[in-house]
């Protein structure tokens, strides 16, 4: 087990097509963990190291978050490269859940990107402080200033350039260090040899100017450093240290520049990881006390310590469940009992292994800090295991609400037993990928976060379970909602002879933005005894699961008991849930029901010669544009449309920009459908029950 404090555990998040996985693969040949570089849609058919999916090398995209361990200057480094398209957000999220340090990735030509954007989220969520590095500053249009310029802008950035690239585009040679105030060279057939030389003549002026806007930055974090500065008698220590300060409290964020296709910047990078970014010991975790109502406790980084540990992502192999872990506090050895903290169950650890892609390595003992994995472990994704007698819970992580469902239909037995096999092992896999069979249709229907998630789950089920599918088209997450308030007075009663059935509720329903569904007792008196609001609760509850007009289910109301009456034998919990139910029913409609649909936030991104076709095609989809940008004959686009208009746009927004433009989108909220649109909806409901 290496040192707590020469360990580094970090992600490496971008927009899609920013080049994570091409550095990765870097990181992995100058650490000596590949002996030839492979490129993401290399001509050699073998495809990047992190993408061991025949589908990512297919499609040349990161599809599952993969984990592997690097040792650079006897620091030893967890990596784990995230997928950048936004329908596999949830990778990204369960990443950064566990990581301590995070390298933001831009094209020095794209800049800040919409994912950009998503993934910063996601990461200032999770408070993982990051560095930022700006890539392919070999690509025609390449501009590192402005990207540093959008990293403050966009993202609200304390964004600082420590290096300076010497040329751009195809003139792009070296980089130069603002620290050391020196030019580095990369020399050899793949950069391995790093050649430190004088700043070049032409270059030295910009980089005194950098230099001095750089310690501006950093004098902020140091007192010692500002007086040092002050007298002229700084150190590249007291900067390193400045930074790193700035960088641990989410206040700074470094800028390293490079390219990692023409090998030149990634091993500086590296030393930045390790100059800028936590260890273990730098973050603080807690997790929930279980004995004691959920309180928060300090976990900490002691292999001494009792054994936390958070089950992040599991993976299902020829050998078994594999279990990748984060351990927090403690440390596991092979045949040691652990716990599992949500169902309590007792399991022994049988192999232990350190992952590098979908390579495995045999270890025999973990510490904290560490990602390791476990296999014939059976739990689910989220699950936090102990040492046997300690009853604390780690926090799960944030998962997103599906957008899109489909409905799937196996062609025969074997493949609906595969298909069978395959979604309970995905919906086990992926917390934003969810099945369920519709009670009315017996459809197998499928939810996730767009229609290439859903189209890469299908194409896993063909190829990995062997499984013939007929696939429906698919349909949007509509909700209902009430615009209205309206108050309620419903007695259910029932007399069939011996005992009745009686209950009667009164109250108002009112439409609330802050939550799906709120329940407030405000019964004072006994007139509905106490033991009867659970169940007043409940039929509420399951009236909202399924609204009248369309099925869906209904969000944003709140409903408030505050009278009603019972009968000392007739009423019961039966009689008080079906009352509170069909006062639902009954008041829903008073409330001016509307039906909401999803709005995707869609970004467009392609020549400008094409921008009016672009603007026009979004236009024609009912989206609302937000915003347009050009810059070196590059455009992007900006907008709100509706989930619904947006099936089969990538086919059309190909056709109008000659296959130049690309598109990303991720959900954004849920808005009121016009009239039209929703009388549309209402009628294909009724015609649907109707024909039952």
């Amino acid at each position: 087990m290496a040192d707590i404090f020469n360990r580094r555990n970090i992600g490496i998040s971008a927009h899609i097509d920013s080049g994570k996985t091409t550095l990765t693969e870097r990181i992995l040949f100058y650490t000596k963990k590949i002996h030839a570089i492979h490129e993401v849609r290399g001509k050699d058919g073998v495809g990047a190291t992190m993408d061991s999916m025949d589908l990512e090398r297919e499609r040349g995209i990161t599809i599952q978050s993969a984990s592997t361990n690097v040792e650079w200057k006897k620091y030893s480094i967890d990596i784990i490269d995230t997928p950048g398209h936004v329908d596999f957000t949830v990778e990204v999220e369960r990443s950064l859940r566990v990581l301590d340090g995070a390298i933001l990735v831009l094209c020095a030509v794209g800049g800040v990107q919409s994912q950009s954007i998503t993934v910063d989220r996601q990461m200032t969520r999770y408070k993982v402080p990051r560095i930022a590095f700006v890539n392919k500053c070999d690509r025609m249009g390449a501009n590192p200033e402005k990207v540093t310029e959008q990293l403050r802008d966009k993202l609200n950035h304390n964004a600082v350039l420590v290096q300076l690239p010497i040329g751009l585009e195809a003139n792009f040679e070296g980089i130069i260090d603002l620290i050391k105030m020196k030019a580095l060279y990369f020399d050899g057939g793949n950069g391995e040899i790093i050649r430190e030389d004088e700043i070049p003549p032409e270059h030295k002026d910009n980089a005194r100017v950098k230099r001095d806007l750089l310690l501006d930055a950093v004098t902020m974090f140091s007192d010692e450093l500002t007086e040092a500065y002050l007298e002229d008698r700084v150190t590249e220590k007291m900067i390193y240290e400045a930074i790193r300060k700035g960088t641990l409290a989410l206040e700074l964020t470094p800028v390293f520049v490079g390219s990692a296709f023409k090998n030149k910047g990634v091993q500086l990078l590296l030393d930045g990881v390790i100059d800028y970014l936590p260890n273990p010991n730098d973050v603080a975790n807690t997790a929930l006390d279980l004995d004691h109502e959920e309180t928060h406790i300090q976990l900490l980084p002691d292999a001494k310590a009792p054994l936390v540990m958070l089950a992040f992502k599991l993976d299902d192999t020829r050998f078994g469940q594999l279990t990748y872990v984060r351990i927090y506090q403690g440390s596991v050895k092979k045949g040691d009992e652990i716990k599992n903290a949500r169902t309590g169950k007792k399991v022994r650890v049988g192999r232990l292994i350190r992952m590098h892609a979908d390579e495995m390595e045999d270890i025999s003992e973990a510490g904290p800090g560490e990602i390791v994995a476990l296999f014939g472990i059976d739990c689910a994704s989220g699950d936090s295991f102990t040492a046997p007698d300690l009853n604390v819970a780690l926090t799960s992580m944030f998962v997103p609400t599906p957008v899109i469902a489909l409905s799937i239909k196996p062609k025969d037995n074997k493949s609906a037993e595969n298909m069978a096999k395959a979604l309970n092992r995905f919906a086990k896999e992926d917390p934003s990928f969810q099945t369920f069979v519709d009670p009315e249709t017996a459809d197998t229907i499928i939810r996730g976060m767009g229609e290439l998630h859903l189209d890469v789950y299908i194409e896993r089920m063909r190829r990995e379970y062997k499984t013939d599918l007929e696939v429906g088209a698919p349909q949007v997450a509509y909700r209902e909602s009430i615009s209205q308030s309206s108050t309620f007075d419903y007695t259910h009663k029932k007399q069939t002879g011996g005992a009745g059935q009686y209950g009667r509720v009164v109250g108002i329903m009112e439409p609330n933005h802050e939550s799906n569904f709120e329940f407030v007792d405000e019964i004072k008196g006994g007139v509905i005894p106490t033991e009867y609001i659970p169940s007043c609760h409940k039929g509420f509850k399951q009236a909202v699961e399924k609204g009248p007009l369309t099925g869906f289910p209904i969000v944003g109301v709140k409903v408030t008991l505050n009278d009603g009456n019972y009968h000392p034998v007739d009423s019961s919990d039966m009689a008080f849930h079906t009352a509170a139910f069909s006062a639902f029913r009954e008041t829903y409609s008073k409330c001016r029901p509307i039906i909401l649909e999803p709005i995707m936030r869609v970004a467009v991104e392609g020549p400008t010669e094409f921008q009016g076709s672009i603007l026009g095609t979004l236009n024609q989809r009912r989206g609302i544009i937000q915003s347009a940008s050009e810059d070196n004959n590059f455009s992007v686009v900006e907008a709100e449309v509706p989930l619904s208009e947006m099936f089969g746009y990538s086919t059309v927004l190909r056709s109008v920009t000659q296959g130049k433009a690309e598109f990303t989108m991720e959900f954004s909220r849920y808005a009121k459908v016009p009239d039209a649109i929703s009388e549309e909806l209402k009628k294909q409901f009724a015609e649907k029950n109707k024909n039952k």
